[in-house]
């Protein structure tokens, strides 16, 4: 079993002006500086991923089934749009089903003075629909507009990175141990 943990990124937004962007870039610099991890992204504007999102284009979704089946885990940056989580995020998860089943999905959320944690606990309950794993530990950004500079860096790292370093490191035990567990016993087959 390959010691590399295949995660997706999941950009929540599709917003044009999106803070998004500085926020999964920064989550992907955390992932990429704690090591270990090969990192796909998966972003609802990208072109690939949104063919496979609208169900038109059949090799599309299943392009992006794969993509989300070969994924030992899950990193996934939501926004918080009217205390829950965006449509496309919402389409994006929809495109697959079994895809997602036994494996972590940790968050990044960002907004106004809840940092996107409302966003979070919807998603949540959709993940444990899934039978995936909601990960406890996560980084949530308070008032996100403050927090970025223009280059799309921290004004004050210190708390977020000590956040991102737990959470990575609960999502790389979830990963493993869940990698080897279906690897041992496929979870199709754990039916009455």
């Amino acid at each position: 079993m390959s010691q590399t943990i295949d995660i997706a990124l999941i950009y929540g937004s599709a917003r044009e002006g999106r803070l998004c962007d500085k926020v999964a870039g920064w989550a992907a610099a955390r992932i990429e500086r704690a090591g270990g991890f090969a990192v796909d992204v998966l972003d609802p504007i990208d072109a690939d991923v949104a063919r496979g999102v609208d169900g038109r284009d059949p090799d599309a979704r299943a392009a992006l089934r794969a993509r989300i089946g070969r994924a030992d885990g899950f990193v996934v940056v939501t926004p918080e749009y009217n205390h829950s989580y965006p449509a496309p995020l919402k389409a994006l998860i929809d495109a697959g089903k079994q895809e997602w089943e036994t494996k972590p999905v940790a968050f990044v959320s960002y907004g106004g003075a809840s940092g996107g944690l409302r966003a979070v606990e919807h998603l949540r309950n959709v993940f444990a629909e899934l039978h995936a794993v909601g990960i406890r530990d996560g980084v949530a950004f308070a008032n996100a507009w403050s927090q970025f500079d223009e280059a799309g860096a921290l004004r004050a790292p210190e708390g977020a990175q000590k956040a991102a370093a737990l959470m990575l490191a609960r999502l790389g035990w979830w990963s493993r141990s869940l990698r080897r567990a279906r690897d041992e016993s496929p979870y199709a087959e754990a039916v009455a």
